[in-house]
């Protein structure tokens, strides 16, 4: 394969000055782009692209903010079918995914803060101290340095950029290595609706390397990183060093809570759905099921027949419903995960194999259901990433809180009951971003996305995105024209 150019940078495709890069496709193994990865000189120029246009931008009006990316978001409906094959083909997503969920989401997304550009607010003015007029200005930071993960290239490349350009930021975007396809063709077509050239850069590079670079750099004024808990304590610790402002957005181990009274197969449904979305790579999959004794069997026993219907198979094929994890790596730590809580005496109900029936080169491993674990054990505690739901019972409503909160996590959560007091409870004293009543998985535009405790902390989507992205100015001016002010009598009584 001839090399390609794997950088976005000042508006155009570059080729970088690092070592080799090869890109495969997770359900085959096939390589499938190949080029130099970025190193330290290339995100210093993706830097200086991103802080020489950065004035222009700031200073742009909220419209034409806005009306570029309305623009971006027309292009984004029309060349939908071409991001959802990239996305499938680069993530391993199977293409019914990337067409009904990553495509139009990420055009949504691209739709709504089109608008909320136009909605940049502070505080109403006002004669709080009576002798001035207050008022708020929301500010741009100037270059903002975002890392984005593997498991959702393209909407989470949109959940780092979108904000941060509409509050008049630029961008340097570096994804992972594995997966920058979509946010490549993401930067283009922005280009296309008229985002001037360097306010939107993408950097293909390793994280040692090119995102080291970038979280040092001195001209990035924030960061904003999406990942491992383990890396985001690195990422947050290096920022620290310039005073760097820090968006993270790290791991989960989402509770998935079912009270007796709740509706069985509903929750089966949604259990099975949570659990295996995206091949259960999924920060906010339902991972640990807590279920009142009273319905644990029957749940076990349906949720073991819904995964028994699922269809592996070639991501290309719309009847396919789980692909492949990201790599032959990543599917050895699941598998070992599976492994070793088999060895400590977890019943493996379902599941807990690599498939024969799929591509001997892709990277699948069947839907998995585990009971009998322990609640200190890692298979319990710890994120596996993977197609694996682990199911334990409870007896009191206080029991199954304080499971639902026995993890160093808090990015997402779900109950299940037909009793609005026990899911308002559950709503109350779960400690998650966010928490689902008889429903888990869905994300809107309009409401914000993050964490609490190893989580992580700020918001992504929703106009709550803007508090990551502004300074918060307070401008007060005078109304008196009084040459004396009362308040200087403190310092000095001069006639």
């Amino acid at each position: 394969m001839s090399p390609q150019d794997l950088q976005f940078i000042g508006g155009e495709r570059r080729a970088g000055s690092g070592d080799p890069l090869e890109i495969t496709a997770p359900a085959t193994g096939a390589v499938i782009a190949a080029g130099a990865g970025a190193n330290a000189g290339d995100v210093a120029a993706a830097v200086a692209a991103a802080r020489a246009a950065f004035p222009g931008w700031a200073g742009a009006t909220p419209g034409a903010r806005s009306d570029i990316m309305h623009r971006w978001a027309q292009l984004l409906r029309e060349r939908a079918e071409e991001f959802a094959a990239v996305e499938s083909l680069n993530a391993g997503k199977p293409i019914r995914l990337a067409s009904e969920f990553d495509v139009p989401g990420t055009i949504d997304n691209t739709a709504f803060f089109a608008g909320a550009a136009r909605h940049l607010e502070g505080k109403a003015a006002a004669e709080y101290s009576g002798d001035h007029t207050s008022s708020i200005r929301r500010e741009p930071l100037g270059v903002i340095g975002s890392i984005s993960p593997w498991n959702y290239p393209l909407q989470m490349a949109a959940w780092k950029i979108l904000p941060a350009i509409a509050a008049g930021n630029t961008v340097v975007l570096k994804p992972s290595e594995l997966t920058p396809l979509s946010s490549l063709l993401f930067a283009e077509t922005a280009t296309e609706a008229g985002v001037p050239a360097g306010v939107i850069n993408v950097l293909t590079g390793l994280g040692a390397t090119a995102g080291q670079a970038l979280v040092e750099h001195p001209d990035v004024a924030m960061v904003s990183f999406t990942g491992s808990t383990l890396v985001g304590r690195r990422v947050a610790a290096t920022a620290a060093g310039s005073v760097k402002r820090v968006h993270l957005e790290l791991g989960g181990k989402a509770p998935f809570v079912v009270f007796d009274d709740a509706d069985p197969e509903a929750a089966a449904r949604g259990a099975v759905a949570g659990a295996l979305i995206n091949t259960g790579q999924d920060c906010t999959a339902a991972t640990r099921a807590y279920v009142q004794r009273p319905l644990f069997d029957e749940f076990v026993g349906r949720v073991a027949d819904l995964m028994d219907q699922v269809t592996l198979g070639p991501v290309e094929d719309p009847d396919t419903d789980l692909g492949p994890l990201i790599s032959l790596s990543h599917r050895d730590k699941v598998r070992g995960m599976v492994d070793r809580a088999r060895d400590a005496g977890a019943k493996v109900v379902r599941g807990g194999r690599i498939p024969e029936h799929t591509d001997p080169g892709g990277a699948y491993y069947e839907p998995t259901l585990i009971t009998g674990a322990a609640q200190d054990s890692e298979i319990v505690q710890q994120e596996v990433f993977g197609p694996v739901l682990v199911v334990l019972p409870f007896d009191t409503d206080d029991e199954a809180i304080a499971l639902a909160n026995d993890t160093a996590y808090g990015l997402a959560a779900s109950a299940w009951s037909r009793d609005v007091y026990r899911t308002g409870r559950a709503s109350r004293e779960i400690q998650a971003g966010c928490v689902w009543i008889n429903d888990h998985i869905p994300i809107i535009s309009e409401m914000p996305h993050g964490g609490y405790k190893a989580s992580g902390f700020g918001k992504d989507m929703s106009t709550y995105a803007f508090d990551e992205y502004t300074n918060i100015k307070h401008v007060m001016f005078d109304i008196t024209a009084a040459a004396h002010k009362p308040w200087h009598d403190t310092v000095f009584r001069a006639q």
